[in-house]
């Protein structure tokens, strides 16, 4: 245990915000899954950016702009190296998993849904994997199915094999389950789908921060994620496509960069995968995502997923000791995610008291309002990890809970 302390400590010095007080406490954040903290290094690669070499991509001669253009394509190189894309033409940048999902659900559905036709996403995505499949199915006069899951947050994807057919466009499914940590057997429903030529998109954000992926071994069509999850700036995300899909799809926006020419009769648009990123691009937003995928590189994936596997144990073990918790969401395969209810307690009654002490947790529905309706509950409380958390402050939880618990029954 001493050798983790050490290390934990080494790790949680590379967090500034981490020393904080809040509350007249020291800070405990436990709210991982909604946006993850930065190390010293994201924060002055952006500062670096804008101090030494701020300039537009693409488009100047200048030593500036091709300072500014280097480091952008180095991003996409390394974001491409770090999923284990085939080619760095493969990684789009994008704002964020939500921008990446939205522009699959309009590109592709666009170009290859028509009327009749069926999209099936889980019962437990997020609503970024929810919404814009609505919309493009209501444009496009498609269907809308859906694989249910049981009381334990395990999807039941029997339900899916015994309706696979060649009248599926596609399938979208999350990785990791935001409000329930379920991690979801994605390689095995790629591999089922595609025996029809069905292709899936992935919803990555919550695993690629906490697991190796390889999009060429999960053979995915489409994987999505975002940098502010994973120790990374907000704003900016990837999209994951292959070259076959994304050659084949109309442009998402028009603008420049996207185009090779333009005339006032017919414009003929760039290669991918400048085709899907028209406009001027959040520059210092994929510069601090290389230097986050630098970090998780160094700090190494398989010690983030061990430690993050060794606080959600602990912390399933401390929590379980309240009387009147429970668990929303029990998969036998989870991410560090716990959400859980106190009997006779608002959810956001118990947030708001922990808040007091010091500790950040997030309550209510997550964005999955389909999943709080399916276990007929107003919200949770969700405690997210990551490895620069504690058992010391698991403890602090465990007893603010008690704490709430106390005060409010």
């Amino acid at each position: 245990m001493e050798k983790v302390n050490d290390i934990t400590t080494l790790w949680r010095k590379q967090f500034p915000i981490l020393t904080q007080q809040v509350n007249g406490k020291p800070l405990v954040y436990f709210d991982n899954a909604a946006t993850s903290q930065k190390p010293l290094r994201v924060i002055q690669s952006l500062s670096d950016y804008y101090t030494r070499y701020n300039s537009n991509v693409h488009r100047g001669v200048h030593t500036l702009s091709q300072m500014a253009t280097d480091a952008f394509e180095e991003a996409r190189e390394l974001t491409a190296s770090f999923i284990h894309a085939g080619e760095k033409e493969e990684v789009i940048f994008t704002k964020g998993t939500t921008d990446s999902i939205n522009l699959v659900a309009q590109s592709f559905g666009e170009k290859f849904l028509q009327a009749g036709k069926e999209i099936w996403i889980s019962a437990m995505e997020h609503h970024a994997n929810i919404v814009p499949w609505q919309m493009i199915c209501e444009k496009k006069g498609a269907k809308l199915k859906v694989i249910p899951m049981n009381r334990e947050g395990v999807l039941l994807t029997e339900e899916l094999y015994q309706n696979l057919s060649e009248n599926i466009a596609l399938i979208a499914v999350t990785h990791v389950s935001n409000s329930l940590g379920t991690i979801n057997p994605v390689k095995e429903i790629i591999a089922r789908a595609h025996t029809f030529g069905i292709p899936v998109l992935v919803d990555g954000a919550q695993a690629v921060p906490h697991m190796s992926v390889n999009v060429q071994e999960l053979d995915c069509d489409f994987y999505c994620f975002s940098a502010h999850k994973m120790y990374g700036p907000t704003g900016i995300g990837v999209l994951y496509g292959k070259r076959k899909w994304l050659e084949a799809m109309p442009p998402y926006q028009g603008g420049g960069d996207m185009i090779e020419t333009v005339t006032f009769e017919k414009t003929d648009y760039n290669v991918i995968p400048f085709k899907f990123e028209a406009g001027t691009p959040h520059i210092e937003g994929a510069i601090g995502l290389a230097e986050a995928i630098r970090f998780i590189q160094e700090t190494g994936i398989e010690n983030i997923e061990k430690r993050e596997q060794e606080l959600l144990h602990y912390a399933m073990e401390k929590l379980s000791e309240i009387e009147g918790i429970t668990y929303i969401g029990t998969a036998p395969e989870k991410a560090a995610v716990i959400s859980f209810l106190i009997e006779g307690a608002h959810p956001y009654d118990v947030g708001f008291i922990l808040d007091k002490q010091g500790i950040a947790v997030r309550t209510g529905h997550h964005c999955t309002q389909p999943v709080m309706q399916f276990f007929d509950i107003p919200g949770t409380v969700r405690a997210s990890f990551a490895f620069y958390n504690t058992e010391e402050e698991i403890g602090r939880l465990a007893e603010g809970i008690q704490k709430a618990k106390n005060m409010l029954l």
